[in-house]
């Protein structure tokens, strides 16, 4: 049974006074990115072909032999760049890692003496396919393994989710990977993650795809691709590499759009190097990066992050 009371509610002496002003967000404290030496990175932005892993990897080979004549110390290649993104004949012919088109990879860097970041098509023991980045030192060594985790809807069926991050200490700095669509802003606590585990250089093999209709003057990328770049490398002092694909895609669900380059560098200082728009033919660029110094560790890089007026504590507006 209830019981109702017909009194009336008492008002308290602090409901009487003003409210007290809400606190406003710390404000934005600018502090000048530090940086110690150089790192000389080929922005590989390679034509990929779906279903034609022979002709690609002859051109991914190329490109960094291309790379290494330029004084590069490390070679960035697109993602998937085997079958290319979501090509059908990846279900069936993907290979393991190591297996026979990551030797080729490993053969390049330890023929020309360089680091090269590549996406590859990786059949798992388990049958399961990944789409996948390796990071491989001059030696022709594996490093870094790395699966794609913020896959697009489209992607499901043709690569499993991955599950781990790594940044991996080398002479030239720490580096941490990721691909494509991970550095999407809905995606970006991943490269929050990267950062806090160290990394200096964030290296991101990408295929970035447009409608067929779309031409340079639309300027597609600069919401969807420097602004998330911008906020990592802003915040962390971190430098954000991604190369991409060039190319008409045939096949799969993106079937017609079309890869146009527009390779990207960022760092705190903003844009250091950008590939040009081009749906048909491949392009080398050579960026020469500031090493950034990160000195802020652990919770280090909490207090750095409050300091800049990045907020902990907020929780998405409730919908309407």
């Amino acid at each position: 049974m209830a019981f109702f009371s017909l009194r009336k509610p008492s008002v308290s002496r602090s409901a009487l006074l003003p409210a007290a002003p809400t606190p406003a967000a710390p404000a934005l404290v600018a502090t000048a990115p530090s940086f110690a030496g150089s790192l000389r990175v080929g922005l590989g932005q390679l034509l990929v072909e779906g279903g034609e892993p022979e002709r690609n990897l002859v051109r991914a080979e190329q490109m960094v032999a291309d790379a290494a004549a330029q004084g590069c110390e490390v070679v960035l290649l697109p993602e998937t760049l085997d079958f290319a993104w979501t090509h059908p004949s990846a279900l069936s012919e993907a290979q393991p890692i190591p297996g026979l088109y990551s030797n080729r990879l490993c053969q390049a860097a330890r023929q020309h003496s360089v680091y090269v970041c590549a996406g590859l098509t990786e059949r798992a023991a388990d049958g399961r396919n990944y789409n996948t980045a390796l990071l491989i030192n001059p030696a022709g060594d594996i490093i870094c393994k790395y699966h794609k985790i913020n896959l697009l809807e489209v992607e499901f069926p043709f690569y499993a989710v991955g599950q781990t991050l790594n940044v991996v200490d080398t002479p030239l700095g720490k580096i941490g990977v990721n691909i494509c669509a991970d550095n999407f802003l809905d995606g970006l606590a991943i490269g929050h993650t990267l950062a806090r585990m160290g990394a200096e250089f964030i290296l991101s093999p990408s295929s970035w795809t447009v409608d067929y209709s779309i031409t340079e003057e639309h300027d597609p990328y600069s919401e969807k691709w420097i602004k998330p770049y911008s906020i990592l490398a802003q915040l962390y002092n971190v430098s954000v590499v991604g190369t991409t694909s060039v190319g008409y895609i045939v096949g799969g669900p993106y079937e017609g759009k079309k890869s146009i380059g527009c390779s990207l560098a960022v760092d705190a200082g903003g844009i250091r190097a950008q590939g040009v728009f081009n749906e048909f033919a491949g392009q080398l660029v050579v960026a020469d990066l500031p090493r950034p110094v990160r000195a802020e560790q652990g919770t280090q890089i909490g207090q750095m992050l409050a300091r800049k007026g990045f907020r902990f504590d907020e929780l998405p507006a409730p919908a309407q």
